[in-house]
Formats: C-alpha cells, structure tokens, sequence
C-alpha cells in the first residue's frame, strides 16, 4: 500500500465521515466559531490505550475551544463498533467512524492488520494527530505506527496556546523539504 506523506504547511484533505447519527463532516472544517481544528485518528474500539486517550482529551476540551481549536477524532470502525465503543468512552466531542483505506492513504497514516477477529475485522489506522489552521493548512503533524507513541496531551495544549498567541508569531515548523 503506496500513501503519501503529508507535510506541515500541505492543505489537509477533505475527508468526510459520519458520526453515530449519520451526519456527514468534513474533518478539515472547524465547527462554527472556532477556527483551528484538532483531528485525532486512533485504532478504533479495540485499543484501550485510545479510549485512555480519548477521555484524557475530554478534559482538555474547553481549554482547547477557549483558543478557537476544535477537536474530532475519528477511526475505521464500524456503525456498530462505534456504538459499542461509546460506552466505554466519556467524551462529548464528536466522534467520526468508517475512515476508509482510501483515506488512511490520504492522510499517510500507518495502516495495521488484525492479529485475530477478536481483536476486530478490518485493517485499521495507527494513531495519528494533525492540527489544521485557519487557512486548512497542517500546523502540527504527528503519525505514529504504534499505540505507545502519541503527544503527552498537556504539553500539547500548551503548545498550541504558544502558537496561537499572536505575540509569539510562531511559523508552522518543518516545513523545509530539500534535504
């Protein structure tokens, strides 16, 4: 499987997927009023390590929307997968499922199969992070090929505050691509 590599500063793709009720998105818009988004890809209902996750950035919600930053996270799970995986989540940001392996090659995510059908029945995203500005440019890229590796989530809310400060001036980093 051939996928590209997005890069900081490459507009982020438009990716549209549907949440528990149906409702289609495209990812790479933040919701009204805020003008970054958060996207979070993670293996789906099979991975504790992403449910840990997921209700750790529960807690960091408000802070990101004080800074205009919207979070989503999606996977490649099921309707039904989804459904269950709720369950044991305790989050209120929407939650995007069917991510295809289209997409996942779209977005240069590492890409896994199953160990076995109890683990779940469909190749699946390793974790991923991107940060998309007000412009739909990639400020912040993280892909990692493993469930262990992912930002320590207070350092990376008060990374963004960094950024999003105007005083600061920050350019997106890394983007540099002649070597």
């Amino acid at each position: 499987m051939n996928s590209v590599k997005l890069h900081p500063g490459d507009a982020f793709p438009a990716i549209e997927l549907t949440d528990a009720s149906g409702a289609f998105r495209d990812l790479s818009k933040p919701a009204e009023g805020l003008d970054w988004i958060l996207i979070v890809i993670y293996r789906g209902r099979h991975c504790p390590l992403c449910t840990r996750y997921l209700n750790a950035l529960e807690a960091r919600r408000g802070e990101l929307a004080e800074m205009g930053v919207d979070l989503v996270a999606a996977s490649g799970d099921s309707t039904e997968q989804l459904a269950s995986h709720r369950q044991q989540l305790d989050v209120n940001f929407p939650l995007y499922h069917g991510l295809r392996l289209e997409q996942m090659q779209q977005l240069g995510v590492y890409v896994s199969d199953p160990r076995s059908p109890q683990e779940t029945d469909h190749p699946f995203s390793e974790p991923a992070l991107f940060v998309v500005n007000e412009h739909g440019r990639l400020h912040v890229v993280d892909v990692s090929n493993n469930p262990f590796v992912r930002p320590d989530i207070p350092t990376l809310v008060k990374g963004l505050r960094w950024i999003r400060d105007p005083e600061n001036n920050y350019p997106i980093r890394g983007t540099r691509r002649d070597r």
